[in-house]
C-alpha cells in the first residue's frame, strides 16, 4: 500500500494509521519488524515509549478525532482546550503521572446503547485523560501484535474489514466449503478472564510497568448511575469493556490463540481441511462437512481451554447446498438461480433482512411527524448522509435489489415529510412527479448503481 498524506501532512504509516509524525512512526514500523523477525522475543522496554511526549501528543490527537463523550469525570477535550497552553500542560501533568507510576485510572462510566437485534449492550466510557495513555499505549503496542495475528482476522484491525471477511467466506464457498458452523460468542467482551488474558499479553510483553498499566484498566471499577440517580461501582473479575480504546486489541488478541490452535498441525485446519473466518468476536468455520468431531472441537477448545460461552441458540450450522442462508455481517448468503438462461445457480450476497428492517426504522425516525418541524432541506440532508453511509458498507456484492427497494421507501418517506408540512401538501411543477421533484429539486441522491 503506498503512503498517504491526511491532513496534517502526516503520511500514513506501514500499518495505515494516518495523523502520526515521521520519527513515531519508524518507531512503530522498527517494533513491528523485531517481532516478525524474532516471533518469540518478549518485550522488556517499552514504558517509557508510552509516556514520550510525542507519543502522548500523537495519542490525544488520534483520541480527538474519535469525538467521544466524557468520562466520570465530566471533562471534555473543550474544557482542556479553553486556555491557550491547556493542552501542553495536561500532556505534561500526565506524562509526570506516568513517569512517576503515580497514575491511576478513573472509573469507566458505563451506559447502555441500543443493538441491532432490539437488545442492548454496555458501553464502557474511560475519562478523557484514561483515554489518551490508552491510545498511547496502542501505538506502542499495535505494531507488536498486529505482526502475529493470522490472515483469517478481519475485525478492528488496520487496513482490515469486513468487506475482506466476506470475501474470503466467498473464496471458501467457491471451493466447494459450503457447510458453515456459524459461532455466537454469549457476551464476549465481558467474559474474556483476566488471567488468560494477560498470560496472553505476556507471551509478547515481559516490560512490568506496561503489564500493570494494562491490568490497572481492565480492573478499573464501573460506574452505573440508575433511574432513581443511584450510583454504583463494581470492579469486574472479567471482560474488557467496550468503549475502551485499547479493548479491541486485547479482544483480538485473546481470540488470537483461537486461530494459532486451529491452524495448528493437531488442528481442524488440516485434519478437517476447514477455514476460519473472524471478525472480533463473530466468526464462521468452513467445511466440506461439518461432522461432530469438527464441532466438539470447536466447542470444547472455546468453552473448556479459553473459558467462553457459546450461545447454542444462536449458535447452527449452515448447509448451503440444502437452500440454506448464511448471515453474516449484516450480510446473507445463499445460492438463487441465475435470470440468465442456462447460467444455474450463483452465490448471492446481499443486505440481510435484519439490515433492510433497520434501515426502514432508521428512515421512519428521520421523517417521523416528530420531525415535521425540520426544514425539507435539513431532513434529506439528513437522510442523504444516512443512507450513503449504508450503501457505502451494503454496496459490496449483489445489492441493485435491496437499493432499489431502499430508494423507493425513502422517496416515500420524504414525500410523506414533505406534505405533511403543509395542509396543502407539496405541490411539484404540473409536468413534473413529487418524485422527480425531490430528486431535481433538493437533489436526493439515489445509492447507485451496483451488481
Amino acid at each position: 500500500m503506498l503512503p498517504t498524506t491526511d491532513e496534517g501532512g502526516f503520511r500514513a504509516d506501514h500499518l495505515g494509521r494516518t495523523g502520526v509524525p515521521q520519527k513515531l512512526s519508524l518507531l512503530r514500523w522498527k517494533l513491528g519488524q523485531k517481532a516478525k523477525q524474532e516471533p518469540k522475543f518478549r518485550f522488556y522496554a517499552l514504558y517509557d515509549r508510552i509516556y514520550r511526549l510525542d507519543v502522548l501528543q500523537t495519542a490525544y490527537q488520534q483520541v480527538r478525532r474519535l469525538k467521544s463523550a466524557a468520562g466520570v469525570d465530566e471533562i471534555r477535550f473543550g474544557d482542556i482546550e479553553s486556555t491557550s497552553d491547556g493542552v501542553e500542560k495536561f500532556l505534561a501533568a500526565l506524562q509526570e503521572d506516568l513517569r512517576s507510576k503515580r497514575y491511576r485510572p478513573l472509573p469507566v462510566r458505563r451506559v447502555m446503547i441500543p443493538k441491532a437485534n432490539g437488545g442492548q449492550r454496555p458501553l464502557g466510557i474511560p475519562s478523557v485523560r484514561d483515554r489518551v495513555v490508552q491510545m498511547a499505549a496502542l501505538l506502542i503496542l499495535e505494531p507488536i501484535f498486529e505482526s502475529d495475528f493470522c490472515d483469517s482476522s478481519f475485525g478492528f484491525r488496520p487496513q482490515r474489514n469486513a468487506h475482506q471477511a466476506l470475501e474470503q467466506i466467498q473464496s471458501g464457498i467457491g471451493r466447494g466449503k459450503q457447510e458453515i458452523y456459524d459461532a455466537d460468542l454469549q457476551g464476549y467482551f465481558d467474559t474474556i478472564p483476566h488471567e488468560n488474558l494477560m498470560r496472553c499479553v505476556e507471551h509478547r510483553i515481559s516490560d512490568r510497568a506496561v503489564l500493570r498499566l494494562i491490568r490497572m484498566w481492565l480492573q478499573s471499577p464501573i460506574e452505573e448511575i440508575d433511574q432513581q440517580g443511584q450510583v454504583t461501582l463494581t470492579r469486574p473479575e472479567s471482560g474488557t469493556p467496550q468503549g475502551g480504546v485499547i479493548s479491541p486489541l486485547l479482544a483480538n488478541l485473546y481470540l488470537h490463540w483461537f486461530e494459532v490452535m486451529f491452524h495448528s498441525p493437531s488442528g481442524p485446519a488440516h485434519w478437517a481441511k476447514a477455514e476460519l473466518v473472524r471478525y472480533a468476536d463473530d466468526f464462521v468455520v468452513l467445511a466440506y462437512f461439518q461432522g461432530a468431531t469438527l464441532i466438539d472441537w470447536i466447542e470444547t477448545t472455546l468453552e473448556t481451554k479459553f473459558s467462553l460461552t457459546i450461545n447454542r441458540e444462536k449458535t447452527k450450522i449452515v448447509r448451503l447446498s440444502q437452500g440454506e442462508s448464511l448471515d453474516f455481517l449484516g450480510f446473507t448468503l445463499r445460492y438463487e438461480r441465475s435470470v440468465l438462461q442456462d447460467a444455474g445457480q450463483y452465490l448471492h450476497v446481499g443486505p440481510s433482512r435484519q439490515s433492510m428492517t433497520r434501515l426502514r426504522d432508521r428512515l421512519r425516525e428521520l421523517t417521523s411527524p416528530r420531525q415535521c418541524f425540520k426544514p425539507l432541506t435539513q431532513v434529506v440532508q439528513e437522510v442523504n448522509r444516512m443512507m450513503r453511509g449504508w450503501g457505502n458498507y451494503f454496496g459490496h456484492g449483489h445489492s441493485r435489489r435491496a437499493f432499489a427497494q431502499a430508494n423507493w421507501f425513502a422517496y416515500n418517506r420524504v414525500a410523506r415529510h414533505a406534505n405533511r408540512r403543509s395542509q396543502r401538501g407539496c405541490r411539484p411543477p404540473k409536468d413534473r412527479s413529487i418524485y422527480a421533484h425531490l430528486y431535481h429539486y433538493l437533489s436526493l441522491q439515489k445509492l447507485g448503481n451496483h451488481k
